[in-house]
This record gives C-alpha cells, sequence and structure tokens, in this order.
C-alpha cells in the first residue's frame, strides 16, 4: 500500500470527517462569504426564516476529492472520473449559489456535458436497458452516449427539484448510494462499494450540520454534483454487472425522477415554463399540509427538518424493493408502476383532500389556490 493511501474504513472515516469539518468551516465563516453565499429570503421556493449559505456543496466536493486521493487503485480510479467529470456540473451550480445569474438553460447543458465527459474520460455509457429496440439503438456509440448524458443530467437536475428542505436532498442520496454500495457488496464488487461507500461517507458529514438545524444547505452546486455522483455510479453498476437490470437503479432513484417528471407535467398544464420554480413539489405539499396542519407551534425550522426525514421513505422503500429483485426487470417495472401510482394518489391527497387515483379538470386551479 503506497504511503498516500489508506484502508478503506480509515478513508471512509477521513472523507466523513473532513466534510463535516468544511461543512462546520463554511457555517462558522458566513460573515465573510454571507453577501455572495446567502439567497435572498424573497424567493418563491424560500422556506426558511434566515439567510443560510447554501455552499454546503464545497465540502462535499472537497472532502470526495480528499477520498479519491486516499482510497486504494481501482476505487481511486473511478473516484476520478467522477470528480473529473462532475466538476462541470459542480461549477456551475456553484457559480449560480454565489452569483444567482446562471441561466437554467445554462446549468442544464452543464449537467448534460458533465455525461458526456464521463464517457470521454472512462469510455464508459449506458448500453442496455432491457427494452427491445432501444438496446439495438444503444449498441451505436453516439446515441448511447446522448442516452447517458440525459440520463445523468437528468438526475443531477432531479437532485436539485429536491433540494427543498433540511435534510432531504442528501439524505435521499444517502439512501441511495447505501442502496447500491450494498448491491454491489452482494455482487463481490469491492472497489465499487468502497466508491459508494465514500460518496456517501462526504454526504452524511454534510448531512451532520444540515439536519436538523439547516445550518447549511446543499445549493446548486452540490446538488448536482452528488445527483451525477449517484447517476455515475449507476453506470458502473451496469457496466460491470450485465445481470443487474437497469431498472434496478432507476427505481432506487424513483422520487427524484417521478418528482421530475410532475414538476415538468405540470408545468406544462399550467403553461408555465418547465424552468420556472413553484412550491407545489410534493414536499412542500407534505409540509404546509401535514407539518403545518398537525404541528402548528412547531418551530418552522422543526417542522423542515422533520418533513425532509418523512420523504426519506419515498426513497427506502423503493431501495428495498430494487434490492430484492435488481436482476428481474419485470418485478422491478411492476415496483416502479406501483410506486408512481402511490405516488400520485398522495399527491392529488394533499391537494385535493381526497384520496383521488386520476387527476381532475379541477386540478391546476387548486394548485393556484395553495401557493
Amino acid at each position: 500500500m503506497e504511503a498516500s493511501q489508506l484502508s478503506w474504513p480509515m478513508a471512509a472515516f477521513a472523507t466523513l470527517s473532513a466534510a463535516w469539518f468544511v461543512s462546520v468551516l463554511l457555517v462558522l465563516t458566513k460573515h465573510l462569504h454571507g453577501r455572495y453565499s446567502m439567497p435572498c429570503a424573497k424567493g418563491i421556493q424560500n422556506v426558511h426564516i434566515e439567510p443560510t449559505p447554501r455552499i454546503g456543496g464545497l465540502a462535499i466536493f472537497f472532502s470526495v476529492t480528499l477520498g479519491m486521493m486516499l482510497s486504494e487503485n481501482e476505487s481511486r480510479h473511478q473516484l476520478q472520473g467522477i470528480v473529473m467529470a462532475g466538476v462541470t456540473a459542480f461549477a456551475f451550480g456553484l457559480l449560480e449559489d454565489f452569483t444567482h445569474r446562471v441561466s437554467v438553460s445554462s446549468r442544464l447543458f452543464a449537467t448534460l456535458g458533465s455525461g458526456i465527459l464521463g464517457w470521454f474520460i472512462t469510455g464508459i455509457a449506458i448500453t442496455d436497458v432491457n427494452l427491445p429496440g432501444i438496446d439495438t439503438l444503444l449498441q451505436w456509440t453516439p446515441v448511447a452516449v446522448l442516452f447517458t448524458a440525459f440520463a445523468v443530467g437528468g438526475l443531477a437536475n432531479a437532485f436539485n427539484i429536491i433540494d427543498g428542505f433540511n435534510g432531504l436532498a442528501s439524505g435521499t442520496a444517502f439512501i441511495a448510494l447505501a442502496a447500491m454500495g450494498t448491491l454491489s457488496q452482494q455482487l463481490g464488487d469491492v472497489p465499487l462499494n468502497h466508491v459508494c461507500f465514500t460518496l456517501g461517507a462526504a454526504v452524511l458529514g454534510f448531512l451532520l450540520v444540515n439536519w436538523p438545524f439547516g445550518k447549511l444547505f446543499l445549493g446548486d452546486g452540490g446538488a448536482y454534483f452528488v445527483g451525477f455522483s449517484i447517476a455515475w455510479v449507476a453506470v458502473l453498476l451496469l457496466q460491470r454487472h450485465p445481470e443487474v437490470s437497469a431498472w434496478c437503479p432507476l427505481i432506487i432513484c424513483a422520487y427524484p425522477v417521478l418528482e421530475v417528471l410532475f414538476s415538468v407535467l405540470r408545468r406544462r398544464q399550467r403553461r408555465n415554463h418547465i424552468g420556472n420554480p413553484d412550491r407545489v413539489h410534493l414536499h412542500s405539499l407534505v409540509k404546509r399540509r401535514v407539518m403545518r396542519q398537525h404541528f402548528p407551534t412547531m418551530h418552522i425550522t422543526m417542522r423542515n427538518s422533520i418533513t425532509g426525514a418523512l420523504l426519506w421513505g419515498m426513497t427506502l422503500l423503493p431501495a428495498l424493493w430494487a434490492l430484492s429483485f435488481f436482476d428481474n426487470t419485470t418485478m422491478l417495472a411492476l415496483g416502479l408502476l406501483l410506486f408512481t401510482l402511490a405516488y400520485q394518489i398522495l399527491y392529488l391527497r394533499l391537494v385535493r383532500f381526497g384520496w383521488h387515483l386520476w387527476p381532475q379538470k379541477q386540478l391546476s386551479p387548486t394548485l393556484s389556490s395553495i401557493e
């Protein structure tokens, strides 16, 4: 073992410690950078009562880079690909965190660019999604690269969308990484297992500062980098283990993916630009329609934190299903269908105060009334 390398448990602990330390440091020095790192409290999605730094991505990116340098051979190589490819999405997101002037389209193309850069660095792309016809198209490299970029960029943006309450995005990310790390261990893939838990250690170190008191937020840079990292782990998992169905990582990440799809459909239905923010995401409705009703006197910070923790189940339950049927496309597709229906029923219950399976024509006015 080289002097710069540590055993995996020590490297993971060092990564967690670094993420926690840098996170705390960012909180303690907010008087120095707060002019740029703390967003205006007037945004439509703002649910917090005091300005808070939203540059927690710095702690995660730094600690993952440290974990990469301390890791052993193959794990180091895989983490290096994630760091080098993910830096584009992270940089554009961080620039938005500091300037608040980077357009939605620019950030979207940056996340797509990270997917293409990942292929350029590693030579890896998604070539099999267990769907006849599409798998044939994916054998053509340009199609595979574009599909991979779209999938990776989509998940990066999905994690940015659910980054609304203390612990929500980071807790969801930790569960997803733990699930893929557990599956890697079951498959005997030690290097990928170490990659998953190194990334998970970085997210956990940040989470200890973010939840429950909300002293530091991920910001766009952190959400994009974390989402990209999870997406690339999924690409590695499928490339290294053909027996794993492509639907397995999809259902593990079903909650943020569905949040993106439902948000796009909702905004198109209401003739809004798909990049415009709103306050009718599932997590927003849970907070206003459940937490506020049942805990009216609870401090807003704790309501935000409990909302985030409640929604961890939206990732945990699909992840358990995915681990049980990781090589069974039929059961995974069934699980995704059931989860999608459950998501829709819960969403409509919160919007319309009743149990409905399908949206009704009055849905748009109802949404308008709760914003």
